[in-house]
């Protein structure tokens, strides 16, 4: 091991890198690392693959708030998003700072040094690496990149065509003249629809229960018009900040107003159907927002619905047959290829084992401080984003509070930090508990959990976050801050000096 990092960064996704770049520009002279099991930059945006992959969040809220988003497409491609991270790595030179191809295996902290020890496997090589830092920053998102979530469906197993999870899409399949089942009705399945309908020869979608849908300009006609008489840089600010405010009345709209929304919400895909459109198929048992909703670009779905390219079909799958997949109401959808579109496999900390001094942290039993820190263990964050709004306006605040972090533990001498919640703080809930999505019920008993009030309450809400972790002093009386001890480099007597103090 070579001397320890000020920062220890894993993930180089949107995550991952935004982190960096607010290092070297809030925290100078930091040293840093960031490890990624991946061989190049774009975490979700390098894993999937499949036709039409595209952010589901429109890109001028998606995108850095320091480096703006650079076109006028609403919802970009996911080579487009790659390239954007790539581009703004390389340009706050981050790049030579990544270690790629590190599969990290146990993160350990320990108090008498008041250090990190993160243990990864090079898969390249084979080798296992020891790296310490001061701080760690999980990057890691919120899934299992191994696996998505697959129902083991009955009678799979006599299916003669293809079974693939868009988590894993094989490269230059042929689906041309093809019959395609997609399973699911999120938004991977509203994306993988229209893209393969334009050379499939059919694509049914296949959903046990309907989901909010609506349809957005592909394109920002109005952004693109204010750059004729304006600096490109203010238009895509101006862009910006009318789109947080729509996404804030869009959803606290909903929740306030849930009939009149949903009655907008459904009216809307009436409008775009027509009115032969069976609307039992685009009307949903739940209320808006209590799952995400899903935005489709210039209504591509319903253009190859309309088609008779595509079609959507809502019941309970009984089995899989020999040529397709049988549904409980009795029919049959032959198909050449299905498609489980069927959610993500939540994970905490992307599967890696945390100690602190040998015991091993259950995330599930822990609150979160602001939402960035968990409680109970020195030195740590945790980068996720927001349920209700793009993942990077959540990413962004947090990467810079925890400069504001590494810049206090510096300036005060301090030697770790940590949180520490007074007792009955913990609630019968999750951090994600305001959604009610198959994929967040699944891991519910993995989940850090809810807290009743201040800090340790999770409430999703930008506008009320912005000014906690940006402006609030770090040092708030309820964050704890440990003087850096002058021990020797002999672990021995470190213990004996953590100890003593």
């Amino acid at each position: 091991m070579s001397t320890p990092f000020d920062v220890l960064i894993i993930g180089a996704g949107i995550s991952g890198i935004g982190m960096a770049c607010h290092l070297q520009r809030e925290s100078p002279g930091s040293r840093f690392a960031i490890i990624d099991r991946r061989s190049r930059i774009g975490g979700t945006w390098d894993l999937f693959r499949y036709p039409g992959v595209r952010s589901d969040s429109d890109m001028f809220t998606f995108g850095y708030s320091f480096r703006p988003w650079h076109a006028f497409k609403v919802l970009a491609d996911g080579e487009s998003i790659r390239n954007y991270l790539t581009d703004t790595a390389r340009e706050y030179g981050v790049e030579p700072h990544i270690r790629f191809n590190r599969k990290v295996l146990r993160a350990e902290f320990s108090t008498a040094s008041s250090l990190w020890t993160v243990i990864t496997h090079d898969e390249a090589s084979g080798h296992e690496e020891r790296i310490q830092s001061r701080v760690l920053v999980n990057c890691t998102g919120y899934y299992n990149y191994d696996r998505g979530h697959d129902p083991d469906f009955p009678g799979q197993e006599t299916f003669k065509g293809q079974r693939i999870h868009p988590q894993f899409w094989p490269e230059n399949l042929d689906y041309a003249g093809k019959r395609v089942v997609v399973i699911g009705s999120g938004a991977t399945a509203m994306t993988v629809v229209p893209a393969m309908a334009e050379a499939a020869a059919k694509v049914t979608m296949v959903q046990r229960s309907p989901t909010y849908v609506f349809s957005i300009p592909g394109t920002d006609k109005i952004a693109k018009a204010m750059t004729r008489v304006m600096p490109k840089k203010w238009a895509f600010a101006l862009t910006r900040a009318r789109n947080l405010a729509l996404l804030r009345l869009m959803y606290f709209g909903s929740l306030r107003y849930p009939e009149m929304a949903k009655k907008l919400y459904i009216g809307s895909v009436r409008k775009a159907l027509g009115e032969q459109a069976d609307m039992r198929n685009w009307t949903p048992r739940y209320k808006p927002w209590d799952e995400r909703l899903c935005a489709i670009p210039d209504g591509d779905l319903f253009a190859a619905i309309k088609s008779g390219r595509a079609d959507v079909v809502t019941a309970g799958i009984e089995r899989f047959t020999e040529r397709g997949v049988k549904l409980d109401d009795g029919r049959e959808i032959p198909a050449d290829i299905i498609v489980t579109a069927s959610g993500l496999d939540v994970r905490v900390f992307g599967n890696i084992e945390v100690t602190v001094d040998g015991q091993r942290i259950e995330p599930a039993k822990r609150l979160t401080y602001k939402a960035t820190l968990l409680e109970g263990v020195p030195n740590c964050a945790w980068i996720v984003g927001y349920i209700n709004a793009p993942w990077t306006l959540k990413a962004d605040i947090a990467a810079r509070y925890i400069c504001r972090l590494v810049n206090h533990l510096k300036a005060s001498g301090s030697s770790r930090f940590v949180a520490v919640a007074p007792p009955g703080e913990i609630a019968d809930d999750t951090i994600f508990g305001g959604l009610k999505s198959n994929y967040v019920k699944r891991a519910a008993a993995t989940l850090p959990r809810q807290g009743r009030s201040g800090p340790w309450r999770v409430e999703h809400d930008y506008r009320r976050d912005k000014p906690i972790l940006l402006e609030a002093p770090v040092d708030d009386g309820v964050l704890q801050f440990v003087p850096a001890l002058a021990v020797s480099g002999d672990p021995a007597t470190a213990a004996r000096t953590a100890a003593a103090a």
